[in-house]
């Protein structure tokens, strides 16, 4: 099964949250029906970047390390690499 790692952004706050998935699509709808918790109220959410076609683990790996970051500007800078690339 292939995962996605995918960063969305607040559009009534400009906030990113980060996470991994096998069904985006699925995701994303969950977020912006206020189905999850910690991005409930926040939204809605538009898709900023997402990282397709890894493994569980590895997928696990990078939303952890996106998310010990804690800054904005250093995730943005990340995406632009990665689409660079």
């Amino acid at each position: 099964m292939e995962y996605v790692v995918y960063i969305l952004e607040s559009q009534s706050n400009s906030r990113l949250y980060i996470g991994y998935t096998n069904n985006l699509e699925r995701r994303l709808e969950e977020h912006n029906s206020n189905q999850t918790k910690s991005t409930r109220n926040k939204g809605p959410w538009k898709l900023l970047f997402a990282k397709k076609g890894l493994g569980k683990t590895e997928a696990q790996s990078l939303e952890r390390k996106l998310k010990k970051w804690k800054n904005r500007k250093r995730v943005l800078a990340w995406i632009e690499r990665e689409e660079a690339k």
